[in-house]
């Protein structure tokens, strides 16, 4: 009888324990956010941006170069103040450079706000599919592929990205659909 009650209880603590198993599903939000059109279009956005700057700061750069090259050239001709007053003038534009070059490209720059308001409201978004998606599928964990994990192997079944992107793209269509019928 003791065995019996051992073995009963063995095999109900079994079952319990896989009826409580976490499900595990995975998404790759780099292909999410590469799918959603209106992250393309902030992308582009941003990437003109980046284009402008880049070119304002090529032609800073080159109005330092043929500055401090004149100055060379002049440097013996120029007397006192003039001397001081054009050297100046080319360390005032080369410091203008740097500073430039930090406030838009540095660590803090412009460039990386811009970027991280411009993905926020698509993590968001992200998200809520997710939580979504897992709260009908059963997952317990889901792990995101595209942030530096390495997936050696994924079953398709576990797979979740086809599922988010849909959940994303409904809404979307919503929310085009109304915009729609608004302006009619």
């Amino acid at each position: 009888m003791k065995k019996f009650k051992f073995i009963f209880t063995f095999v109900l603590f079994l079952l319990f324990s896989f009826s409580n198993a976490q499900k595990i599903g995975v998404v790759d939000t780099e292909y999410i956010l590469n799918k959603l059109p209106q992250y393309k279009e902030a992308e582009a956005r941003l990437n003109s941006q980046i284009d402008t700057w880049e070119s304002e700061l090529q032609n800073l750069n080159s109005e330092y170069e043929k500055k401090r090259s004149a100055f060379e050239n002049e440097r013996v001709l120029l007397v006192g103040e003039q001397l001081k007053l054009r050297e100046k003038e080319v360390t005032d534009l080369d410091k203008n450079i740097k500073s430039t070059t930090s406030l838009r490209f540095g660590t803090n720059g412009e460039i990386k706000k811009l970027r991280s308001n411009l993905v926020e409201p698509f993590q968001d978004q992200i998200w809520n599919a997710v939580k979504t998606m897992s709260e009908k599928n059963g997952l317990g964990i889901v792990i995101d592929k595209s942030n530096n994990i390495s997936v050696i192997f994924l079953q398709k079944r576990y797979d979740y990205t086809d599922k988010v992107l849909d959940i994303l793209l409904k809404g979307t269509e919503k929310k085009e659909k109304t915009n729609k019928r608004s302006k009619k």
